[in-house]
């Protein structure tokens, strides 16, 4: 609970992802929001006492993992099933992170991801574990996205408006 100024860490387990604008289900897990910026290092001649560090391009260090524990849905393994047959369909997947009251408060987007790992849950006869699957996707590169404030009904409208001006001049 937020008392004055003080605001409050919102919790790792509220959380969902979207592919193509569709939640795809529940997942237990969510690794791989990382980025780096590779530092390139330039030495200056003459100037003995440092080496200049200039920020270079940004990688992403590791793939989205998502993991999810096992269900009949077919959906997710049909897509990775796709990238082994040679089709590429890459989709642009996004991880949300809620607060208490289930408001979505941050949004990493990633972009043009396609599986290139599936990995099937470990089986064993003595545990009552929920058997749990991974999917390991690449992409193109991260974006974190604040959303649009809520009206109270949990869904946001975005509207954008673009003027065109033709100025037709006769000499």
């Amino acid at each position: 609970m937020a008392t004055g100024n003080r605001v409050d860490p919102f919790r790792g387990y509220n959380f969902a992802v979207e592919i193509e604008g569709l939640v795809a289900g529940g997942f237990s897990e969510v690794d791989g929001l990382e980025v780096d910026i590779e530092v390139q290092e330039y030495r200056e001649g003459g100037v003995n006492g440092f080496i200049h560090q200039r920020a270079g391009p940004a990688k992403y260090p590791s793939n989205l993992i998502l993991k999810r524990g096992v269900t009949n849905s077919k959906v997710l393994w049909n897509w990775y099933w796709d990238v082994v047959q040679g089709t590429i369909n890459r989709k642009n997947v996004s991880v949300l992170l809620m607060d208490e009251a289930g408001e979505e408060q941050l949004r990493w987007n990633f972009e043009q991801a396609y599986p290139v790992k599936w990995a099937g849950p470990g089986l064993h006869a003595g545990s009552n574990d929920v058997a749990v699957e991974s999917l390991e996707l690449a992409h193109k590169g991260l974006m974190n996205v604040n959303p649009a404030p809520s009206s109270g009904s949990g869904f946001a409208v975005e509207v954008g408006v673009t003027a065109v001006l033709a100025v037709n001049v006769s000499l």
